[in-house]
């Protein structure tokens, strides 16, 4: 168990090192390894996958871009939530359950019907396959920033800059706050919400 710990503190210590200066030049696009590289860390890898499987990054970066926009979802889905703030009418008429009997946070996944859990699935799967397939690397799918397209190169980096570290953010914040209601039934920690 102290074994474990100290590699956890170990290895969390490590993203605090500075960020190495000479770096082994990969066949990426400079840009977009810029993008969500800020102060002080710079470009994060604390795993060294950029210079051991630099084919990889684009697919992580990806990754990464659609997890972020998802868990910025998720929180502003559990602030709307635990607010108290639901549908009007039915889940599931069949089931007499309505949106408002939900139980706001990480309870309510088990109070939907198994049916309304598949249509949830059937429509992500829908939207990774079809919409926003995994393939496409670059993350713009054709709806532009609020209906607009950026031409400024300058405003869309730091547009971009910011997505990447919102997201980064919000899922560390969408992970402390399932935490959170797991172990103390307290979504936030600072604000009683029952």
């Amino acid at each position: 168990m102290k074994l474990a710990v100290l590699a956890a503190l170990l290895g969390s210590a490590a993203a605090f090192a500075p960020a190495q200066t000479g770096r082994a030049s990969t066949s990426l696009n400079v840009n977009e390894l810029e993008i969500g590289a800020t102060a002080p860390l710079g470009v994060y890898d604390p795993l060294g996958w950029l210079d051991s499987e630099p084919e990889a990054f684009e697919r992580r970066r990806a990754v990464e871009r659609k997890h972020g926009r998802i868990a910025m979802a998720a929180v502003v889905g559990s602030i709307v939530h635990h607010n108290h703030i639901t549908f009007d009418g039915y889940l599931s008429p069949s089931a007499n359950l309505k949106f408002s009997d939900v139980p706001a946070g990480v309870d309510g996944i088990r109070a939907v019907p198994t049916a309304g859990l598949l249509q949830i699935l059937f429509f992500f799967a829908l939207v990774e396959l079809a919409w926003m397939p995994a393939s496409k690397y670059d993350g713009d799918y054709g709806v532009g920033w609020f209906g607009d397209n950026i031409a400024d190169p300058e405003e869309k980096a730091r547009k971009l800059n910011a997505e990447m570290n919102n997201g980064r953010a919000a899922m560390m914040g969408i992970l402390g706050i399932m935490v959170h209601d797991v172990l103390e039934g307290k979504p936030f920690i600072f604000i009683d919400m029952n």
